[in-house]
């Protein structure tokens, strides 16, 4: 199994940004995605995430109404877009897998990494002016 994200890289305050991540040894449809990111000298933190089946979508307090998480089950790949970036926004983003089978639907706390047993190796995301 392997998740690989990129898009990752340096915008200035106020910029967009769009991360992919494709997914590739795994059933893409039996899955929820989740990202996750880790800020330099931070704990890693949820983001958002996508269920399967009906596409929900979840999203910590500091992204929403800034991000939007999708995902395209043809390419097996999920989307972060990113608007409005903020130098807190800075961090190593992560896109992780937590399977469902084919009932689908989020975990009990979608935004728990412990639910999530495969993972990306992350892109680095560098908000500056």
């Amino acid at each position: 199994v392997q998740l690989v994200e990129s898009g990752g890289g340096l915008v200035q305050p106020g910029g967009s940004l769009r991360l992919s991540c494709v997914a590739s040894g795994l059933t893409f449809d039996y899955h929820v995605i989740g990202w996750f990111r880790q800020a330099p000298g931070k704990e890693r933190e949820p983001v958002a995430c996508i269920t399967n089946g009906e596409s929900q979508t979840y999203y910590t307090d500091s992204v929403k109404g800034r991000f939007t998480v999708s995902r395209d089950s043809a390419a097996q790949t999920s989307y972060l877009q990113m608007n409005g970036l903020k130098p807190e926004d800075t961090a190593v983003y992560y896109c992780a897998a937590h399977y469902t089978g084919s009932v689908g639907g989020p975990p009990r706390d979608p935004l728990d990494e412990i639910y999530y047993y495969y993972w990306g190796q992350g892109t680095r995301v560098t908000v500056s002016s």
